[in-house]
């Protein structure tokens, strides 16, 4: 008997009823090992526990707006539970490293959690008291990676074609949610967090719409309705319900994109400083409108995070470092978040075209130590990653094989920025990299592993000897071959 259901629109892997009778067992266990609860210490109470299979380390994290709440190590079974008290109904995040999901808790659940770490997200089943809630999320998340790729192939399409085809998907996935309420009497916060991750997705997919046509097909964007954005009015810019929730943080970053080069004329070409998200003209203006549209500081706090580090990180001339730093102490901006960026200020500046950093320390997978210098004598390009961006990791995984067999000369060194034990990088390298032998763990840091994540989209092109040639280009870059062949011809 098979134990997989995939579809073809959610491929998510289902258990047989033996194993989650497995799962209430390992429950059973857990409460032995914990003691006897009261019913009423188990109403208030939510206990959560599980099994991972194929475990890539040997705890679960349990965390909540950033904060890690508790670790819970695997037995020798690779089985976790731990009764939790006094934690708030909704969404929380935990992590098996490198990977992560979200679930959704609430006093009195009782939520157990199998998973193998082969198929980390389509394999994740939860079961239990209250696991409906995570279970709809997550089918949520998976139907939303599909539709993300199959939406890109609709950018083409006129305004009211396009519009036709996400409604379409809109009222679908509103008929699931109000079958799940009928069924079951779920709590007013649930249903709004439930309801808000089909309607922001909706929104993101609009904004990106608008975005990639005034970038790319300017006729329709011209034929955009007056009424395409009417759901803006509407938009909670500061919801503390959903500022971790990742499909409403990807709709106000999409919101910031699209405004930034609504102030475009459309009759400049897509190349035209106005429309590069990275250029400091649009990031200090994103960071404005942050300021204006977010007042909840902590919120706020996390836009100017991401703006500042990517303000930094892609400017090319000392004087644009000092004016996002000048920008961000115009504002609120927490002195202690500031003070790291000011780290990174300082870092980046020695990244700039003629600096050379031929003697960083890396580890490589034997565990060796080894300046970046000593990697290759030929002309070089690194790229930086992390499993904690899972579906970018594989993307940029094949866009490297694909340059490798394309570009022999150049050697291109992956560097991974994860604070991972070296065992652990180890073994993702040698289990998902074709190339081992060109990977590397930073091993030493100046500024904080979180800000690194910043410089995941951006390539160093250094010579033989560390010195950097071209320190802002991009992977995902249509000029990316043709700055490469720019690169080698500097050795011809």
């Amino acid at each position: 008997m098979s134990l997989t259901t995939i579809t073809a629109t959610n491929p998510r892997i289902y258990l047989e009823p033996y194993m989650k009778l497995k799962l209430l067992l390992i429950s059973l266990i857990s409460f032995g090992i914990l003691g006897c609860n009261s019913e009423e210490e188990k109403r208030q109470s939510t206990f959560i526990g599980g099994e991972i299979v194929n475990p890539k380390s040997k705890f679960f994290i349990l965390s909540k707006n950033n904060t890690i709440l508790d670790t819970l190590y695997l037995n020798q079974n690779n089985q976790f539970g731990k009764y939790f008290e006094g934690l708030e109904e909704g969404i929380y995040r935990f992590n098996h490293p490198p990977e992560n999901q979200i679930l959704y808790l609430q006093p009195g659940d009782s939520i157990l959690i199998w998973l193998n770490t082969l198929a980390f997200d389509e394999s994740i089943n939860f079961s239990g008291e209250g696991a409906k809630k995570s279970d709809f999320l997550l089918d949520l998340y998976l139907a939303n990676q599909d539709e993300s790729q199959m939406i890109l192939s609709y950018y083409k399409y006129h305004p009211e074609e396009f519009s036709k085809k996400i409604d379409s998907i809109y009222r679908t996935k509103n008929k699931q949610i109000n079958k799940l309420i009928q069924k079951k009497d779920y709590s007013e916060k649930f249903i709004e967090i439930a309801r808000a991750g089909i309607n922001y997705q909706y929104y993101h997919f609009k904004e990106r719409y608008a975005f990639l046509t005034r970038k790319y097909f300017k006729e329709l964007a011209q034929e955009i309705p007056e009424d395409f954005h009417d759901y803006r009015k509407n938009i909670n810019f500061e919801s503390e319900n959903l500022n971790t929730y990742y499909v409403y943080t990807n709709f106000i970053d999409d919101y910031f994109r699209t405004k930034a080069i609504e102030r475009c004329d459309p009759k400049l070409p897509p190349s035209d400083d106005c429309f590069d998200l990275n250029s400091i003209r649009n990031i200090s203006y994103k960071i404005i409108l942050a300021d204006s549209l977010i007042s909840n500081p902590e919120i706020k706090n996390s836009y100017y995070d991401r703006l500042g580090s990517q303000g930094i990180t892609f400017s090319q001339k000392i004087e644009t470092i000092d004016s996002v730093i000048n920008l961000l102490e115009e504002t609120n901006y927490d002195k202690g978040k500031l003070n790291k960026l000011k780290q990174m200020a300082e870092v980046q500046k020695s990244l700039l075209p003629g600096n050379n950093i031929g003697n960083l320390p890396l580890s490589n997978v034997k565990g060796d130590t080894i300046r970046l210098k000593e990697i290759s004598d030929k002309p070089t390009i690194t790229y930086h990653w992390s499993m904690a961006s899972k579906n970018h990791f594989f993307w940029q995984q094949n866009i490297i094989d694909n340059l490798r067999k394309k570009y022999p000369e150049v050697d291109f060194v992956g560097i991974n920025i994860d604070n991972n034990t070296h065992a652990d990088w180890a073994e993702i390298v040698k289990a998902q990299t074709r190339k081992p032998g060109m990977e590397f763990h930073l091993t030493f840091s100046r500024i904080d592993r979180d800000l690194l994540k910043a410089y995941l989209n951006k390539t160093f092109f250094i010579d033989a000897g560390g010195e950097i040639i071209r320190g802002s280009s991009q992977l995902n870059s249509k000029s990316f071959e043709r700055e490469i062949l720019e690169f080698l011809n500097r050795y011809n």
